[in-house]
């Protein structure tokens, strides 16, 4: 009997580490047909790293800029990751950020002056992952009511584009830490941001 209970516990403690690691690895990536990814559904419980106000990737919005409504970006990362990132200030492979856009809004109450967000204007997604050509890959969900649920990685010109920027203009990795300062302290503490920030 003491044998068949010692059995049955070390069976259970293997299948609680086996549920507790496929549960670390199920918030990375997914794919469909090898290449596009999957928009995960559950992003908006993943960690918040934080959001931005008229952050935009295009050098100079044109004449009268300053007077048009500017859009929300709101960063989150899978679980996971997050719980790496805190631990050594790096991201690990398999790591997901999805970019949620959102429109903004102001002159209601109390405060009518201040920016507040609205709609969905674009989700898009960074992914390091090992398997791909590149380390990284940039994904575009679509925008507005056209948010599709798979997307190719980006290639050409645009990809391009966005490995020089997240190459140059980021402080670790090829990740924009430098917006979301509890992550920016931790990359100090651990030595992790690059040499040239």
């Amino acid at each position: 009997m003491k044998k068949m209970l010692g059995a049955a516990a070390a069976l259970a403690y293997v299948s609680v580490a086996v549920t507790a690691l496929q549960g670390q690895q199920a918030d990375g990536p997914k794919y469909q047909g090898g290449t596009e990814l999957v928009r995960p559904t559950d992003y908006r419980e993943w960690p918040f790293l934080g959001a931005g106000l008229g952050l935009t990737y295009d050098a100079d919005r044109g004449p009268g800029a300053q007077n048009q409504p500017q859009n929300f970006s709101n960063v989150f990362v899978n679980p996971s990751s997050y719980k790496h990132f805190m631990q050594t200030g790096t991201w690990k492979d398999g790591t997901v950020f999805v970019l949620e856009i959102r429109a903004s809004a102001t002159g209601t109450a109390p405060n009518t002056t201040g920016r507040f967000q609205t709609g969905v204007v674009a989700i898009e997604a960074e992914v390091k992952d090992s398997k791909l050509p590149n380390g990284w890959a940039y994904y575009e969900f679509g925008r507005g009511n056209a948010i599709r649920e798979t997307a190719a990685p980006l290639t050409g010109q645009r990809e391009a584009g966005c490995i020089e920027c997240h190459t140059k203009h980021t402080a670790v990795e090829r990740t924009f830490v430098q917006f979301y300062p509890h992550l920016l302290e931790v990359a100090k503490a651990k030595g992790t941001v690059k040499a040239g920030y």
